[in-house]
């Protein structure tokens, strides 16, 4: 099992890749999560933690899992999404 230390190492570099990837920029970003540039800047470097909700957001955004946002997996395919009643 991975320590925590070492999933903060690899989570927000995978997130700000992730941003990248799509060549936005934090402050739009921020813009889709309804914060600002210094508040998202400051999930990718790790100054805050994450909240549950935004990571749900983000994965959501990139088609990925929490998981792999986390780094506990290193498989970007979400996992089938289950239907609430």
């Amino acid at each position: 099992m991975k320590k925590i230390c070492e999933m903060e190492s690899v989570m927000y570099p995978r997130i700000r890749d992730l941003r990248e990837d799509k060549d936005m920029s934090q402050t739009e970003m921020g813009k889709r999560l309804n914060m600002s540039q210094t508040g998202y800047s400051k999930y990718e470097t790790g100054e805050n933690d994450i909240p549950t909700s935004i990571l749900v957001e983000l994965a959501n955004y990139h088609n990925t899992s929490v998981d792999y946002l986390l780094s506990l997996t290193d498989v970007k395919t979400p996992y089938p999404r289950t239907k609430h009643k």
